[in-house]
């Protein structure tokens, strides 16, 4: 899975988003509209951390929703 399929379906993907991220309100998801860049802005941002440190947290949520799409087509 690329990002491209996370934008794509943003809707989808924005509870899992939430429930990692809880302190992003819905109209902070809503506004990033799945682009990477500005929910990587926006956890920075709510969290007080490093881009780097935002970057990578949004790595590994993005690794673990692939392997919740695997383990769903199983």
């Amino acid at each position: 899975m690329n990002w491209d399929r996370i934008e794509g379906n943003w809707k989808q993907f924005k509870g899992s988003a939430k429930e990692q991220w809880g302190k992003l309100t819905d109209d902070q998801l809503d506004v990033t509209a799945g682009l990477r860049d500005k929910l990587v802005g926006r956890i920075q941002q709510a969290y007080g951390i490093t881009k780097e440190e935002s970057e990578e947290q949004v790595s590994l949520w993005l690794k673990e929703q692939k392997e919740t799409q695997k383990e769903m087509k199983k």
